[in-house]
């Protein structure tokens, strides 16, 4: 069961930071492998996001997701709905200063025959979604 976690510190204000996150169709700002991403209902917990993502060969694989938990300036959690791995994970938010500290988990459940054929493959994805953070750094510090 493949996991990552990396934490980084972003010189931008708490709210800012937060907000920008906190609107899932910017992640195909700073998220090379997403591909569209639309809301589709709701705002905060219970919201649903339709994301497509960059697959082998570069044909789109749905991978919608819904927001599981929603504290302002503090954490977003979500969850696969869609998609051949289900992901879970979470971006925790805390003011330091001027800037803000940025923690992002996630977890992927991976068993029987989906361990030995995608494993490496979302072990892969695991770690292009933590080298993401610091593109998303660099266009909020911009």
């Amino acid at each position: 069961m493949p996991d990552a976690e990396r934490t980084i510190t972003i010189n931008q204000p708490l709210a800012e930071v937060f907000a920008f996150v906190a609107d899932g169709r910017n992640s195909k700002h700073w998220r090379s492998g997403v591909l569209d991403v639309d809301l589709v209902s709701g705002s905060g917990k219970g919201a649903i996001y339709r994301q497509g993502v960059r697959g082998p060969g570069g044909r789109r694989i749905p991978a919608d997701y819904e927001i599981t938990a929603f504290e302002p300036n503090q954490k977003i959690a979500f969850r696969a709905i869609a998609g051949p791995v289900r992901p879970e994970g979470s971006f925790t938010f805390e003011g330091i200063g001027t800037g803000t500290v940025l923690t992002f988990e996630l977890h992927a459940e991976l068993s029987g025959w989906k361990r030995l054929v995608m494993g490496g493959a979302v072990r892969s994805t695991m770690n292009a979604e933590m080298g993401a953070l610091d593109r998303l750094r660099d266009l909020l510090e911009r």
